[in-house]
């Protein structure tokens, strides 16, 4: 095999969208894959006419409408809104948290009544210092032990109070009978899921699945430069330490109904429930099927062995993260890219845009 250009680590969003936009511009490229599959965590799987979301649920979402506009020539997406229910004790509310959501638990009352109940339950805090403190500004004493608190206690394996504030931010908060849980001007999913997009961004291009990087390097083909989108403190040998992670156990079911819960995503808020939440997949796309495939997600602790999803960004890891990253900067023809080489949590639309971002820089 001739020289390389670029070797790329990984084919999920960042590693594939670089793999498509060096190789369209002339350069050699070859990708690894350390799974059977490309895609990354965005891979689907049909199964009898269900596209299975096989690492959880993605919704793409996105007001950045280059973007939109970008991935739209890959695949045409359908209308789907996230709209999500929270199941505490058997009881339902509507998420995000919207007047749907407080009438329910507080009766008829008007969004200035609703605000003056959160401002009297979290009038005594201050500037919150952690996410139970954000969470009480944001929705008041009740709403966050009986809609919040469990889930997020299940879901990070650690009490809320010792979670950055950050995580919460994220939350959508109405004072509105809108239960879309983005804002977003573009929406939706992929008719027929999200693998064809993978397969189209590196169709012509030399894909290696079942290869780890790490277990191959030294026989690898001659490459000028490489794109590593792995755990930037394994790529460093752990150096500095292990960077801490939020993973998940996915257990799927195949029933013999049409329909199993109604909605596509339903959150249990309740702690001694020992799942998360519960996706069923054929709400994403209308699938016409007389049974269902439903996904239970288990959070489990979290080992380097294991698959790394979210990046805990506490003060502790992101000082240890700040350590390796002074390492990458100092790696020449080494560029490190996506959620995990730069530990932080990208939305897809985030990973596209700074992977085309990206490809821009280092190519001019």
């Amino acid at each position: 095999m001739a020289q390389l250009d670029y070797l790329i680590v990984g084919s999920g969003f960042f590693g594939s969208i670089c793999a498509y936009e060096l190789k369209r511009r002339g350069y050699n490229i070859a990708v690894l894959e350390k799974r059977n599959h490309i895609g990354g965590n965005c891979h689907t799987t049909n199964v009898d006419g269900i596209n299975v979301h096989t690492y959880g649920p993605h919704i793409f979402h996105t007001s950045n409408k280059k973007v939109w506009e970008w991935i739209n020539q890959f695949v045409e997406f359908n209308n789907f809104r996230l709209s999500p229910v929270a199941n505490y004790k058997d009881e339902l509310y509507s998420l995000p948290f919207n007047m749907w959501t407080f009438t329910k638990l507080w009766g008829n009352l008007t969004p200035s009544q609703v605000k003056e109940k959160i401002e009297k339950e979290s009038s005594h805090i201050g500037n919150p210092k952690n996410l139970e403190e954000q969470a009480i500004k944001f929705v008041g004493e009740e709403i966050y032990t009986k809609l919040i608190k469990g889930y997020t206690e299940k879901q990070w394996r650690r009490p809320a109070h010792t979670l950055p504030k950050e995580i919460i931010k994220r939350l959508p908060i109405r004072y509105t009978f809108d239960n879309n849980y983005f804002n977003d001007t573009y929406q939706g999913i992929p008719i027929g899921g999200y693998t064809q997009i993978f397969e189209k961004l590196l169709d012509g291009i030399d894909v290696v699945l079942n290869t780890e990087y790490f277990e191959h390097k030294d026989n690898l083909p001659n490459y000028k430069n490489l794109i590593y989108t792995g755990p930037i403190d394994k790529f460093f040998d752990y150096k500095f330490g292990e960077l801490e992670y939020k993973t998940t156990e996915f257990i799927n079911f195949k029933i013999g109904k049409d329909n199993y819960q109604g909605t596509a995503i339903m959150n249990y808020t309740d702690i001694d429930v020992p799942y998360t939440r519960i996706i069923e997949h054929k709400h994403f796309e209308n699938s016409n099927t007389p049974f269902t495939i439903i996904t239970e997600e288990y959070p489990v602790e979290y080992t380097k062995d294991k698959e790394p999803y979210y990046p805990v960004n506490d003060e502790e890891n992101n000082k240890k993260y700040a350590k390796y990253k002074e390492l990458a900067d100092a790696s020449p023809n080494i560029f490190f890219g996506g959620r995990l080489a730069e530990y932080k949590y990208y939305d897809m639309h985030h990973i596209i845009e700074r992977a085309l971002d990206f490809c821009e820089s280092i190519l001019n």
